[in-house]
């Protein structure tokens, strides 16, 4: 059964640890491999280089829901903005609004920092929809990802 958030049940963020490198390939991978399959890329090894080459535990957080980790997301500071690495959810536990309880937090992070957040997004992947329902505006295209920026929303605080 996924976890998923209701009253009862947070969606709480939880610092990762440099030993947590295999679960979070593994995570990433499962969470990635349909999207990737897709469009003719998916390759396990190239993905946990591709993880590996830019892993900071210090920017890492589990994503946990009743006390069960379905997901991570990765968070770096970039000035003059934010940019969201990533963000994984389990397929199992995906659909159930962890993704939204998720940026909803990253959002008041970055709105009480006065920054903006950048993120990429996997052509022909789901979380361009995703991304685009939570206000994130469109702003260039790559080889193989869109680019999206949500800008800073005032909040008492550090101005935007």
């Amino acid at each position: 059964m996924p976890a998923t958030p209701d009253k009862k049940s947070q969606v709480i963020l939880v610092p990762a640890r440099q030993s947590d490198l295999d679960t979070l390939v593994a995570i990433r991978i499962e969470a990635m491999r349909e999207s990737l399959e897709r469009v003719g890329r998916f390759d396990p090894v190239r993905a946990r280089e591709r993880f590996l080459s830019g892993f900071e535990a210090r920017n890492t957080r589990y994503i946990e829901v009743s006390g069960e980790r379905v997901g991570f997301v990765v968070v770096k500071h970039r000035h003059p903005e934010l940019l969201l690495d990533h963000l994984y959810v389990r397929p199992n536990a995906q659909g159930s609004g962890i993704g939204s309880a998720v940026l909803a937090q990253i959002f008041k992070e970055a709105d009480m920092a006065g920054l903006p957040i950048r993120v990429g997004a996997l052509k022909e992947s789901a979380s361009n929809r995703f991304y685009t329902r939570h206000g994130f505006q469109f702003i260039e295209s790559g080889e193989f990802d869109n680019y999206y920026v949500r800008e800073c929303i005032p909040t008492v605080g550090p101005a935007c």
